[in-house]
């Protein structure tokens, strides 16, 4: 379980206006208590990759907010179909998507798109494992950052995959521009505009959270699901691909 972050560690933090999370305007008398499970995801290799201090920024905020985070290292994961699923580093990637109850996305924007180190991440999480998705339900927060000026090509990509994954986008993002000029000689990011932005992101990412997932199963409850058997199902959603 990862520790909870002290202010200390949020030094561009106002603490008179950084509100803990109301759990009981959110959830359900039934509804699971434990700390919210959110992986997050980057989609640079630099040594120093902004996508990756941007990721970081958000962790320390989400553990502040109560929840059990870890990030995955992408380092080392083949492309997609380039290796077996039981490879390490895949085996790794689907084991933390479906521990996670939530993600955040931070892609960093080449030649106007996500990188293709975020896509690789993506595509090695299936739509199902057996008649399971390991997607659904969950939330998702989605931010990109780039050397230019401000762009949002990344995180409106991000969103149609996590359409196509089924999970839940919440309204808010981030977008960083000149994001060389944000951080400092330590890799912490610089008070501004942008920063309140991925506070807002974070926050709302843990409020969704504990919103929907106790209601995630009945959210993604299906009609013509239902009417095909369990068995039918898994038939379906794990047919080899033909192309």
């Amino acid at each position: 379980m990862s520790r909870v972050a002290t202010l200390e560690e949020l030094p561009n933090i106002d603490p008179a206006r950084l509100h803990p999370i109301d759990v009981e305007a959110l959830a359900g008398p039934d509804a699971p208590r434990h700390p919210p499970r959110i992986l997050v995801l980057y989609g640079s290799l630099r040594e120093r990759s902004y996508s990756r201090l941007v990721s970081e920024e958000a962790g320390r905020l989400l553990r502040w907010y109560g929840c059990e985070v870890r990030a995955f290292d992408p380092a080392g994961l083949p492309l997609p179909d380039g290796a077996e699923a039981d490879h390490p580093k895949v085996k790794e990637l689907r084991e933390l998507a479906e521990w996670s109850e939530g993600m955040v996305w931070v892609s960093p924007e080449r030649h106007g798109a996500m990188t293709g180190i975020m896509k690789a991440q993506i595509d090695w999480i299936p739509l199902a494992l057996g008649g399971v998705r390991p997607t659904q339900g969950k939330t998702l927060a989605v931010m990109e950052v780039s050397g230019g000026s401000q762009s949002f090509n990344a995180v409106n990509q991000l969103r149609i995959l996590g359409r196509w994954m089924r999970m839940l986008t919440i309204p808010n993002q981030s977008s960083v521009p000149k994001a060389f000029t944000e951080f400092d000689e330590d890799g912490r990011m610089k008070p501004s505009p942008l920063y309140l932005r991925i506070v807002d992101v974070c926050e709302e990412l843990v409020k969704f959270t504990w919103l929907t997932r106790g209601r995630s199963a009945y959210l993604t409850d299906r009609y013509s699901e239902r009417v095909e058997s369990a068995e039918a199902v898994s038939r379906r959603v794990n047919q080899k691909e033909t192309i």
